[in-house]
């Protein structure tokens, strides 16, 4: 089988349009690995709901680039307010994007 002038076009087309392809679907599955800011929030929030009511809450939209040691992950930062003993207690947490498990959580006031 010879490979003519047309087939070695089509054969290149396809070969550059799988490329492409490839490349884009690998930049959105990237994009796609973190969950969303609400979905954090909302296990935050049902996580706290367990011991009492939430006065607020607040999450930062995008995630960003977290260092611990070593450990360099993508993480939501937020906070949390309730009522504790009739006052109002804040809580400042941070969450990893990938799988929603919570890292930190620092009571801001008392």
């Amino acid at each position: 089988m010879e490979l003519n002038l047309k087939n070695y076009q089509q054969l290149s087309l396809l070969s550059t349009l799988s490329i492409l392809l490839g490349f884009l679907m690998g930049k959105s599955l990237k994009r796609r690995q973190y969950l969303t800011a609400s979905d954090i929030l909302e296990r935050v929030k049902q996580a706290f709901r367990k011991e009492s009511a939430i006065e607020g809450a607040w999450i930062n939209e995008h995630p960003h680039q977290h260092a611990q040691f070593a450990v360099h992950t993508m993480v939501y930062t937020g906070g949390i307010s309730r009522l504790e003993d009739q006052k109002l207690v804040q809580y400042q947490f941070t969450a990893d994007a990938k799988t929603g498990s919570i890292l930190k959580i620092k009571r801001m006031s008392k």
